[in-house]
C-alpha cells in the first residue's frame, strides 16, 4: 500500500497534491482512507459501524478494516448506534434507526467525512478471509436518511457480483452477473463508476456490472458485508466531482 501524503481527521487522506483531472480539465476531489492512522484492536473512527463488528487490524505491518462476522448474531446492531446515527443524521436519527434492525443481516459501516456523494468513482480492496455462509465484501453508495441504500457486492463463495436495494426494509436484487471469481485469501479490487443515472462496476479493473437506476444517486457512502462474513478492507477511496463535505 502506498505512501498516504497526507493526514487528516479520522485517518481519511486528501491527496491535495496529485487530484486527478476531470473531462472538464478540472481537478476533482479524491479521498482516501487507509487505516495507517487508526489504532489496531480498536473500532475505526474512519469508518462508523451501524451494523456488525468492525475493527482495525493488521496483515504484513499493513492496517486493515476488519470486517469480523465470526461472532454474528442476526438482528445485532453495533454498540453505541443511536448515537452514531446522530452524528450522521442529527435530529432525523430516529427515521433512520427504525429502518437498521430490518437490515441487521447484512453488517455495514457508513464513511465518515462524506456527506452527499452524487458522481465519481468509489473503489476498495477486499480479501475474504473466512466464512461459512458468505464472504460478502461491498460498497454501499446511496445511503438515505430513512436508511435505504445501494450496494454493489463480490462473494468468493459464489463467484458472482450483485447490484442489490435495499428500500423500506426489504432487499431486492437488481442485477446479477454470475461466473465471476475472486477467490478466498486473495486480494481483489471492487470499483464502482457513477455517472447520472449509469452504475457501472468494476472487478480487479475489469467493467463486469452496468446499469441505468431510475434516479440519480445522492447519499452517503460506506463499506457492506453479510453475515458471517470475515473479510479484511484496505485502500477505500473516493474521487468524484459532486462530493458534499
Amino acid at each position: 500500500m502506498r505512501t498516504a501524503l497526507l493526514a487528516v481527521t479520522f485517518g481519511v487522506l486528501a491527496l491535495a497534491g496529485n487530484l486527478p483531472v476531470s473531462a472538464q480539465g478540472q481537478k476533482t476531489p479524491e479521498i482516501k482512507f487507509d487505516f495507517e492512522e487508526e489504532m489496531v484492536g480498536s473500532q475505526p473512527k474512519s469508518f462508523l459501524p451501524i451494523v456488525g463488528n468492525f475493527s482495525i487490524g493488521s496483515e504484513d505491518n499493513n492496517k486493515v478494516l476488519v470486517i469480523d462476522g465470526r461472532k454474528w448474531q442476526q438482528g445485532q446492531t453495533s454498540t453505541g448506534v443511536a448515537e452514531r446515527a446522530k452524528t450522521l443524521y442529527g435530529e432525523r436519527y430516529a427515521e433512520f434507526l427504525d429502518n437498521v434492525k430490518a437490515f441487521a443481516y447484512f453488517p455495514y459501516a457508513v464513511a465518515t467525512r462524506v456527506d452527499d456523494f452524487r458522481q465519481g468513482e468509489i473503489s476498495l480492496r477486499f480479501k475474504g478471509i473466512s466464512g461459512r455462509i458468505d464472504q460478502g465484501a461491498g460498497i454501499l453508495f446511496n445511503l438515505k436518511p430513512n436508511g435505504d441504500y445501494l450496494t454493489v457486492r463480490a462473494n468468493p463463495l459464489e463467484n458472482n457480483l450483485v447490484l442489490w436495494k435495499f428500500e423500506k426494509g426489504k432487499r431486492s436484487s437488481v442485477k446479477w452477473v454470475r461466473d465471476v471469481p475472486t477467490p478466498t485469501k486473495t486480494w481483489h479490487e471492487l470499483k464502482v463508476v457513477i455517472k447520472g443515472n449509469t452504475v457501472d462496476a468494476l472487478l480487479n479493473g475489469k467493467r463486469i456490472l452496468t446499469h441505468e437506476l431510475a434516479a440519480p444517486v445522492s447519499g452517503k457512502i460506506g463499506v457492506w458485508s453479510k453475515a458471517d462474513s470475515h473479510m479484511y478492507i484496505d485502500d477505500y477511496r473516493v474521487v468524484s466531482d459532486s462530493v458534499a463535505p
